[in-house]
C-alpha cells in the first residue's frame, strides 16, 4: 500500500503551479505563491507532479529555494499584502507583526 496522499488543495495548485511554469519575468505576487506551494508540499507524502513543477519552475526561473525564500521574507517585511480578493491565497494572511 502505499503512503502518497492527494492534497485537499490539488486542483487549485496545480492551476496556480501551471501559470507560474509560462512565466518569463516571475513578479512579486508570482514569487509569493511558487514560495508557498514549496511550503505546503515540502513534506507532504505525495503529490509528486506538484513537487516536479515546482523544481521545473524555480529551474526556469534559474534561482534556488533559498534565494526564493529571501526574496519572499523580503517583499513580506516591505508589507506586501495580497490582494484580500484573491481565493487562491488560502493560509496567505497569517499576520506576523506581533
Amino acid at each position: 500500500m502505499s503512503n502518497e496522499q492527494t492534497h485537499p488543495l490539488h486542483a487549485t495548485d496545480k492551476k496556480i503551479i501551471d501559470s507560474l511554469i509560462s512565466k518569463d519575468m516571475p513578479e512579486d505576487f508570482d514569487l509569493i505563491n511558487l514560495a508557498r506551494l514549496i511550503n505546503r508540499y515540502d513534506d507532504f507524502p505525495g503529490e509528486i507532479e506538484i513537487k516536479e513543477d515546482i523544481e521545473k519552475t524555480l529551474k526556469f526561473w534559474k534561482i534556488t529555494k533559498d534565494n526564493l525564500f529571501e526574496k519572499t521574507k523580503k517583499l513580506w517585511s516591505n508589507n506586501f499584502r495580497p490582494s484580500n480578493t484573491n481565493k487562491d491565497l488560502v493560509g496567505s494572511g497569517f499576520d506576523t507583526s506581533n
